[in-house]
């Protein structure tokens, strides 16, 4: 029996805390003006709490209160109960305050709230209203866009998230649109794609709220000195308690709450970025700051004359990966060098840019010997360790033991000449002996063969003439064929770009877009960068374009977009050429 009571006088006092932490005071400012009021909420969630006794409020003038109001929820199973005690106070004088606690009794005990520090200064220029929906709002929402770095070298990545804090038992955001984008001027920016908002805790100013990240963005300074990024804007609605007591249709006593529109911003942010130390910095550095690892790998080591070789430079960790450059390999006289093939494979996150970047070399050796490929070396600059590093890649030896031999007069035996095709005219030797023919001997043209054949030719050429006028007739008659040549020739205008790209996957893909794009321009008279896909399918189809031909349209916008980021071979950038060349045809000839 006593083990029992034990027990449950422990129980009891550790749930006295509990109880006690269900009771607490909040204001609506901590800091304000001699002429500005304050709201103070006293709530506790235990029902069958009563005997509400407030604190001494003789440093402030009660203007209002109490407002009192009760909330009781039974969802899924689970009930809720919250009520609050609400006064609308005025300052008396200037200085910092405590207000004592308020108490209540439940289960036959004393509760006490907490204290809450208030500091009062002079009189602002106008006393605000506490009851106001819109400052309210002001007071209990916010846009904050949180800079990971604001003192960045050049060239290293920071990140921008865009939040919106929210206290949830004064006001709630119903709906929000934006309504102005930030610039990054002087930045490389990449923006990251929000999914589904999803609603997290958090803590903004000492005061616990609910966050919701709006936006993502990663920055790369391009200049050192003071940089501005542009404030963000949104348009929001809100739902705000303004502490007032209502009824509701069936005469119960509701706690009021008010809608407001408001335009909140996140405010201008300076960004002072810092120029690389010249102190250390290496002859060959290109700008590549963040912390990488260097290879060069090649594909064999022993090869035939005339057999191909792969040599790939790569760089890989994480920093302005798509802004660096890749040192060039410089091959010895005889190993004759490609164009390389320029992949990239870059994530970015919050973090920055991580993955690879990579240019492959195909490499042909022209004589049998032994070629070697001189060592590269990347610098780059580590913004943590704030130092300079330069690996070093090994030498390649490209051993070729079969082939032919350079020529025995050739003063490089292993270097690969491309000298220009030499024919007999391009010599000409002074003639020392003359053939000449007597005019006597000549053949007269008068009466020649071909003297009778120039005068028939004029004779000859008006059937010719009355056959190709038919054959035109017949071309401008074929309304379908004129209509399909003519799109196939303005196909082929507006992709002529992409087709000189074709090989070089960003420049390709770039000029596969604009073509489409300048398509559009030049037949609906709009400009598609500046409108949405859903207005180019509402365009389209006022013009009574297909849905399956508007839908390819846009698809092949999307692959154009995805393209850039993904690896694509030479025969996948084809295929999109002529699925965009074909697009381009099939709407001309609806349009």
């Amino acid at each position: 029996m006593k083990k029992r009571n034990s027990i449950l006088y422990l129980l009891i006092l550790v749930s006295l805390p509990i109880i006690a932490q269900s009771f607490k005071a909040t204001v609506s400012k901590k800091q304000l003006g001699l002429n500005d009021r304050l709201r103070i909420t006293f709530s506790i969630d235990k029902q069958g709490a009563d005997d509400f006794t407030p604190p001494d409020f003789k440093n402030f003038k009660v203007v209002a209160g109490p407002m009192q109001s009760t909330n009781f929820q039974y969802i899924n199973g689970k009930q809720s109960f919250s009520q609050s005690f609400t006064y609308t106070l005025q300052p008396k004088s200037k200085g910092k305050f405590t207000i004592p606690s308020a108490t209540v009794s439940y289960n036959e005990k004393i509760i006490s709230s907490n204290t809450v520090q208030i500091t009062v200064s002079k009189a602002t220029k106008k006393a605000a209203n506490p009851n106001d929906p819109s400052l309210i709002a002001k007071e209990n929402i916010f846009l904050v866009a949180e800079v990971s770095n604001v003192n960045p070298y050049v060239g290293e990545s920071i990140s921008v998230v865009y939040k919106l804090y929210m206290d949830r038992n004064q006001a709630a955001v119903n709906n929000e649109r934006e309504s102005k984008a930030p610039t990054f001027n002087g930045f490389w920016n990449q923006n990251i794609k929000i999914g589904q908002l999803t609603e997290r805790k958090g803590e903004y100013k000492g005061k616990k709220m609910s966050y919701y990240i709006l936006r993502k963005d990663v920055l790369i300074p391009q200049r050192a000195g003071k940089l501005s990024i542009s404030p963000f804007e949104i348009d929001i609605s809100a739902i705000v308690a303004t502490g007032g007591v209502q009824r509701d249709f069936f005469g119960r006593r509701i706690r009021g709450q008010k809608q407001v529109n408001l335009i909140l911003s996140s405010g201008r942010r300076t960004i002072q970025v810092k120029a690389l130390p010249e102190e250390g910095k290496p002859s060959n550095f290109s700008g590549a700051v963040g912390d990488f690892a260097f290879k060069v790998n090649s594909t064999k080591s022993i090869l035939k004359a005339n057999e191909s070789v792969q040599l790939k430079v790569i760089v890989s960790g994480t920093g302005n990966l798509k802004l660096l450059s890749l040192p060039k390999l410089e091959t010895p006289k005889g190993l004759e060098q490609y164009e390389p093939e320029h992949k990239e494979n870059i994530r970015t996150n919050l973090r920055g840019l991580s993955g690879s970047v990579k240019e492959t070399y195909t490499l042909v050796p022209q004589y049998r010997g032994k070629y070697k490929i001189p060592a590269l070396s990347f610098s780059f600059f580590n913004p943590k360790t704030e130092t300079y590093k330069t690996l070093n890649s090994v030498s390649i030896i490209v051993d070729v033991p079969d082939g032919k031999m350079p020529k025995d007069n050739d003063e490089t035996p292993i270097a690969t000449r491309k000298n220009n095709v030499i024919n007999d005219t391009d010599i000409r030797f002074i003639h020392t002996k003359t053939k000449l023919i007597s005019i006597a001997q000549k053949p007269d043209f008068f009466k020649s063969t071909l003297f009778y054949l120039l005068l028939l030719l004029p004779l000859l050429s008006i059937p010719l003439g009355i056959y190709i006028g038919k054959k035109k007739r017949e071309r401008d008659d074929d309304i379908i064929g004129n209509k399909q040549r003519k799109a196939d020739k303005l196909a082929k205008k507006y992709l002529s770009e992409a087709q000189k790209q074709l090989g070089n996957k960003e420049p390709f893909y770039i000029a596969l877009e604009k073509a489409l794009h300048n398509y559009l321009k030049a037949k609906l008279q709009v400009e598609t960068s500046e409108i949405s896909k859903e207005k180019i399918r509402s365009i389209l189809e006022n013009k009574e374009v297909k849905d399956q031909s508007i839908t390819q349209f846009l698809k092949v916008l999307e692959d154009c977009d995805f393209a850039r980021y993904t690896p694509i071979s030479n025969l996948q950038m084809e295929k999109e050429y002529e699925k965009a060349k074909e697009i381009i045809m099939d709407l001309d000839r609806q349009i």
